[in-house]
C-alpha cells in the first residue's frame, strides 16, 4: 500500500461518510412517506427514487454534471451566489455517491417503517402525542435498526461508486481519486494489476463487512418489531 493508495482509502471513507449522512434525513422522510402515505402518483415518486438503480451510472453522472456545472441551472446559482464549486471536487464525488446510494437507503428504511405496527402509532395519538412526537418517540425508535441498515447499505454503495463519480468529480489524484478510481488507474498502468490487489482486497473486505452488518440489523428489526 503506497501513500497514494492510502490517500484513496481516506478519500473513499470521507466521501462515503458524507454521502450516507447527507442523504439520511431525506431518506427517512421519503421512506416514512412511502410506507404510510396513500396518495395519487405514489408510483411516480417510487420510480423517481429508484431511477438511479436502473440508469447506467455514467448517465446519472452526466445529468448531475449538466446540473452542477458552473453554467448549469444549479451550479450557476451555487457559483454565483455562494461561490461554491461542486464539480471536480470531492464534494461532487460525495453528491454523486449519495444519489447512487439513495434508493438502497430509502428501500431499507421504507421496509423498516412498514414493519412498525400502525396501532402503536395510533395509541400514541390517542394519548395526546402529535404527529412529530409520535414519529420521533414511537415510529423512528422502532425502525432504528432498519434505518441503520439502510445507512450502512448506502455507505457501502458509496465506497464502490465509479461511473457517476468519474463524470462529476473526475479522477484527480489526492482530491477525487477514490478506491475504485485508484484501481482503474493502476489497472491501466504497466505492471499496475499486481499493485491494485491490496486495494481490491480492502474494498471487498469493507463491502462484505457492511453487508453482513446490514443483514444482521435487518434480521433484528424483523424480530423485535411486534407483528
Amino acid at each position: 500500500m503506497t501513500s497514494e493508495a492510502w490517500t484513496a482509502v481516506r478519500l473513499s471513507l470521507q466521501v462515503a461518510m458524507c454521502a450516507a449522512l447527507g442523504g439520511l434525513p431525506f431518506a427517512i422522510a421519503i421512506g416514512y412517506w412511502l410506507a404510510r402515505g396513500r396518495f395519487a402518483g405514489k408510483w411516480l415518486v417510487e420510480a423517481v427514487v429508484n431511477l438511479p438503480l436502473v440508469l447506467p451510472p455514467v448517465v446519472t453522472g452526466y445529468v448531475l454534471l449538466v446540473l452542477l456545472a458552473p453554467r448549469g441551472p444549479i451550479g450557476a446559482v451555487l457559483q454565483g451566489w455562494l461561490g461554491v464549486k461542486i464539480v471536480f471536487t470531492w464534494w461532487g464525488a460525495a453528491l454523486a455517491s449519495m444519489v447512487m446510494g439513495f434508493p438502497l437507503m430509502v428501500r431499507a428504511i421504507r421496509l423498516a417503517f412498514q414493519a412498525v405496527d400502525p396501532r402503536l402509532e395510533m395509541a400514541a395519538r390517542t394519548l395526546g402525542a402529535g404527529g412529530a412526537a409520535t414519529f420521533f418517540t414511537v415510529s423512528l425508535p422502532l425502525a432504528r435498526r432498519g434505518v441503520t441498515a439502510g445507512w450502512i447499505l448506502a455507505f457501502a454503495r458509496s465506497l464502490g461508486e465509479f461511473g457517476a463519480t468519474i463524470m462529476v468529480a473526475g479522477n484527480i489524484e489526492g482530491q477525487t481519486r477514490t478506491i475504485p478510481l485508484a484501481v482503474y488507474t493502476l489497472a491501466n498502468q504497466p505492471d499496475g494489476m499486481g499493485r491494485a490487489w491490496p486495494l481490491v482486497a480492502l474494498s471487498v473486505a469493507l463491502s462484505c463487512g457492511a453487508l453482513a452488518i446490514s443483514e444482521l440489523l435487518e434480521r433484528r428489526q424483523s424480530l423485535h418489531v411486534p407483528a
